[in-house]
């Protein structure tokens, strides 16, 4: 099972029969994180009538909680938790706050909007996956450059940076599964010329073809 989750922080709103939804999501690695995160929207928004929230929390989607906050029973905080199960979305948190207009929804018109609420916040926030991975730091001679540069490119794996010195440096972050294959592609690609160091394994958030450290906003 992928491990999704978001990039860090998402807002969004939208306006349903004069009523204002305002969508929030943050990326959360415990419960006391996504508490923390839905009393900081409470405190932020004290006059909105409702601050209806959900969380997912755990690779396995163990932990996963909700509140209707005074909405009816059903219409707020399953739907919002809805959506990040059925995005397979985890270790997120989302409070979706209403400010009432004065007409009625109806339980299918707030579904739908708490529902609406809670994908633009995600939209917001942009997904990524959570993997294992390392980094690579290939040194090499200059005339080796472009044959590793076209290797790269070919398989798609981003050189994060690349250093000039006495002889040329480039840093590759690549997922575990995929260091075996990478290293023998650069080995065969520059008749075993380069030097490759391979740095511990560690967790890197994932977009598309690229991984990153860090994806906070």
């Amino acid at each position: 099972m992928p491990y999704i989750t978001i990039r860090n922080l998402g807002e969004d709103s939208f306006e349903e029969k004069k009523s204002e939804f305002i969508g929030y999501s943050k990326r959360v690695e415990s419960e006391e994180e996504a508490k923390k995160f839905i009393n900081e929207i409470k405190s932020k928004h004290k006059q909105a009538r409702h601050n209806c929230w959900a969380y997912v929390i755990g690779k396995n989607m163990g932990i996963q909680r909700y509140s209707d906050d005074g909405e009816p029973q059903g219409t707020a905080g399953i739907p919002i938790l809805e959506v990040m199960k059925k995005s397979g979305i985890t270790d997120c948190a989302i409070v979706v706050t209403r400010y009432f207009g004065g007409i009625l929804l109806g339980a299918g018109g707030l579904t739908r909007a708490y529902t609406k609420g809670a994908s633009i916040a995600i939209k917001a926030a942009g997904i990524v996956e959570k993997v294992n991975g390392l980094k690579f730091t290939i040194t090499l001679d200059y005339d080796l450059l472009g044959k590793v540069q076209y290797v790269c490119s070919q398989n798609l794996w981003h050189i994060e940076d690349t250093l000039y010195e006495e002889k040329v440096k480039l840093y590759i972050l690549a997922e575990i599964e995929q260091a075996a294959t990478i290293e023998k592609e650069l080995m065969n690609s520059t008749n075993g010329k380069a030097f490759i160091e391979k740095s511990e394994e560690g967790i890197y958030f994932k977009e598309e073809n690229r991984l990153y450290k860090d994806v906070s906003i």
